[in-house]
């Protein structure tokens, strides 16, 4: 079973998360931020990734420092479960309607962290979330797995839609790149022997 532990402590966040890239979808999230607890319960249901993360951050300063480093410690742990990365099908893409919304997402689990992101919100908040850290959670999530990572939201008006389109996109694109190709499990899916760099 592919699994990591990550425990994380600053003068900020308190983190402890742990993930089965092997497992079925279950969750136990409590990060604070009911809008953000919501979305990556989505991202480990349609994963099928097993995420627990629990989070106690400075939340009477705001939303920010959570938010970053929970992404932090979920994307360090996918790294670590991830392990020499042999045998993963490593590239993984999906259209995800939600009413509707409809979002693209591709990713590429290259070693090489980067964030495009093309979506935008008519709110300010969602629940008791800033819209804008949502952008900022895919960058340091991605950073911190070492994923390039698109996002697009290609149309939509409810703002709740849009952004539970993307995360269900991006679960399901992972779901496809850490797949195990049972044609090449004894191999680093890249002509260079490895992955990043």
């Amino acid at each position: 079973m592919r699994t990591a532990s990550i425990a994380r402590s600053t003068a900020e966040t308190a983190i402890a998360v742990t993930v089965n890239l092997d497992g079925t979808g279950i969750y136990d999230i409590a990060t604070g931020i009911g809008f953000l607890d919501h979305m990556i319960e989505q991202f480990s249901r349609h994963s099928l990734i097993d995420v627990t993360l629990h989070v106690k951050g400075d939340l009477h300063v705001d939303q920010h420092h959570t938010c970053e480093d929970s992404a932090i410690a979920l994307g360090q742990a996918i790294h670590q479960a991830l392990g020499d990365k042999k045998g993963i099908a490593r590239y993984g893409e999906a259209h995800a309607p939600m009413d509707e919304a409809l979002a693209r997402v591709a990713l590429d689990i290259s070693g090489r962290p980067v964030l495009v992101w093309n979506a935008t919100f008519t709110q300010p908040r969602l629940g008791e979330m800033d819209t804008e850290l949502f952008e900022h959670w895919f960058q340091s999530l991605a950073q911190a797995a070492g994923i390039t990572l698109h996002i697009a939201n290609l149309y939509g008006s409810n703002n709740h839609h849009v952004i539970e389109g993307i995360y269900k996109g991006f679960a399901r694109a992972m779901r496809a790149a850490v797949a195990i190709d049972p044609r090449k499990a004894d191999a680093v899916p890249s002509t260079k022997g490895q992955l990043g760099g």
